[in-house]
């Protein structure tokens, strides 16, 4: 990976529109903002290729509420993993204007446990945001954990059992290891200025010269140095580079942040947005 990276005003920037999935499992840096969020997403894959195993995805309903989330770190390289990264947009595009993500994370997994002799399989971390409630539901499958600040309480912290909508599930296995695997389910509630953080291992698992990895804890304390006034792109990149001081190592791996800031206010899809939404999703396209 380059010791690079952009400054804010010279990143690409992407506004979702109705009935919009926006990326995939490419190299890319930019700005990207739907209903109530302001993101930032870095891909680098491994060794500079144009395509990874890192599968990252961003939808927008046809009514303009429902933004979704997903950050899978697929195991393979080339064919498998395109192939791989096509399914998932599939998955997405079926599920794109459903509130709830239960049925589309019991797919996704599905999808890998049918194809098991391929050996494929992937650690994933699907979120939904419903603007119009402030609310924030997350899937996690052996995903390494997302960080979020919360303004009400001016801290970073891990999202960890205490903040689950079903508790007695225990599931966290990658998907396509157990088909019949149940995941636990995270429902947030949001306030503007709120801000989560999803991530590859390659940030955790990060050496520095002396051959500590970075782990859970010391991304934590690099995180809570961040200023969270700043926009998403400015913090992202900021994160990147206080790693990449601790540790040559970065970019030894597929490596993916999406930082995501939630502003609250929300844009109004034109009628013109909104008509092509609908003839997207009557056709199909």
């Amino acid at each position: 990976m380059s010791d690079k990276i952009s400054p804010e005003n010279s990143t690409h920037s992407h506004q979702l529109q109705c009935m919009e999935i926006w990326n995939g499992n490419h190299s890319v840096e930019n700005v990207v903002s739907s209903q109530g969020i302001e993101g930032w997403i870095f891909s680098r894959p491994y060794q500079k290729d144009s395509h990874g195993g890192d599968v990252h995805y961003l939808s927008l309903c046809v009514g303009g509420i429902v933004t979704r989330i997903l950050l899978a770190d697929v195991a393979g390289h080339g064919d498998l993993v395109a192939s791989t990264s096509t399914a998932l947009r599939q998955l997405l595009r079926r599920f794109m204007n459903a509130k709830r993500q239960d049925r589309l994370f019991a797919e996704l997994n599905r999808e890998f446990t049918r194809n098991e002799s391929d050996g494929r399989f992937a650690t994933a971390i699907v979120a939904t945001f419903l603007s119009h409630k402030n609310r924030l539901l997350l899937t996690n499958a052996g995903h390494p954990r997302p960080l979020r600040f919360s303004r009400s309480n001016a801290e970073w912290t891990y999202l960890d059992d205490s903040l689950l909508f079903d508790a007695s599930l225990d599931g966290n296995l990658p998907l396509g290891i157990a088909d019949d695997s149940s995941y636990q389910h995270y429902d947030l509630s949001i306030q503007p200025g709120d801000w989560l953080l999803l991530y590859t291992d390659a940030l955790t698992e990060a050496f520095n010269d002396r051959d500590e990895q970075l782990g859970e804890s010391g991304l934590l304390q690099i995180v809570k140095k961040l200023d969270v006034t700043e926009s998403p792109s400015f913090l992202g990149s900021k994160l990147l580079s206080e790693i990449r001081k601790y540790s040559e190592d970065l970019g030894c791996d597929d490596t993916t942040l999406i930082a995501l800031k939630f502003i609250g206010n929300r844009r109004r899809p034109g009628f013109i947005e909104k008509l092509q939404g609908y003839s997207k999703l009557l056709l199909g396209s």
